[in-house]
């Protein structure tokens, strides 16, 4: 079974994955339930602390709760003693019968966690195959011009040329979206249709300024981070892999229309050189950047990718979309 901590973590990808021997999230629970230490244990099982993980575990040894024999009884006491907070906190704690999925929050940022054992990975992999992947950085080969792919998952249009059966779609996570101030509550994918990738940077520079500037955040961002001339994302997303702080949008990304674009003396400020813990890998159907924020937050992760990578990647492909527009794979 998979145990998913998405969070400040120590990663390119900023979540943990780990595997523990347990064949279902009964079994985990059932096992920790009577243990003296629950903090030592949740660390040495999981890899680390988990936010809130231990408090279920608290409430057994101070109440004497009652181990629990099915997933219904699980849930009941989940419900009851697993500390969670948010504005919602009654929709916070999903359990079924092969997964349980909690968010909740540490007063710096959102945060959630997953137990998925292995019957429901192998029945949903476009759902969960970029939750449970943690190598950096994702696979890169491509399909042959022509390939298909039907991403069924909402996505934000921004149309830079004529229709056609290739898209780009672009995908950052960050800690505090500029679309919803949060970093879990994301506003999903944005997609480019009837492009590939490197045909992306020319059109984003055709593009007249009024019209840009009703964008969604990101397609700005990457626009302005484009400079004159320029006739691929690669040097953009270099730039991107340099810039400091976790704000997610430059100061220099100005509001006013005629002046959302990247100028020589906007060029001239940004750093010379990326951290050295920025990743950042430029194939010709998929760009990776893990931008390095400080030892605190970690990274935010930016993937442009076209219709011939995730033909070649569908289940990566449809659950990394998936993963841009709701905290619960289940839902999206």
């Amino acid at each position: 079974m998979y145990f998913v901590c998405r969070w400040r973590e120590e990663s390119p990808f900023s979540k943990r994955v780990v595997t523990v021997p347990d064949a279902t999230v009964l079994d985990w629970f059932r096992r920790g339930w009577d243990h003296d230490d629950p903090d030592g244990w949740i660390d040495s099982e999981l890899g680390g602390h988990v936010y809130g993980l231990d408090s279920i575990f608290e409430e057994v040894r101070k109440r004497n709760l009652p181990r629990p024999e099915t997933v219904d009884e699980l849930r009941e006491l989940l419900n009851e003693y697993l500390w969670v907070e948010g504005d919602d906190e009654g929709s916070f704690i999903r359990l079924g019968e092969h997964a349980l999925r909690v968010r909740t929050d540490d007063d710096e940022v959102d945060l959630a966690y997953y137990f998925i054992d292995d019957e429901a990975a192998a029945a949903s992999p476009d759902r969960l195959a970029f939750l449970l992947h943690d190598t950096w950085p994702l696979p890169v080969d491509a399909a042959a011009p022509g390939a298909v792919f039907s991403h069924g998952v909402p996505v934000r249009t921004v149309r830079l040329a004529p229709p056609g059966p290739e898209s780009v779609f672009s995908v950052r996570l960050c800690w505090e979206s500029p679309d919803t101030d949060r970093n879990l509550d994301l506003a999903g994918a944005v997609v480019f249709p009837g492009l590939t990738l490197p045909g992306l940077a020319a059109h984003l520079r055709a593009v007249d300024d009024p019209a840009a500037h009703h964008w969604p955040h990101d397609a700005r961002l990457l626009r302005a981070l484009v400079a004159p001339g320029e006739e691929d994302v690669g040097p953009a997303l270099e730039r991107y892999a340099g810039l400091p702080g976790y704000a997610p949008s430059p100061a220099w990304i100005n509001p006013v229309p005629t002046q959302d674009v990247l100028h020589p003396a906007m060029l001239q400020s940004l750093p010379s050189e990326r951290p050295a813990e920025s990743l950042i890998r430029l194939d010709a159907h998929i760009a990776q950047v893990a931008r390095y924020i400080d030892g605190f937050f970690g990274c935010d992760q930016w993937f442009l990718f076209d219709t011939r990578w995730a033909a070649a990647h569908p289940d990566l492909a449809r659950s990394l979309l998936r993963y841009a527009a709701h905290w619960d794979p289940y839902e999206a």
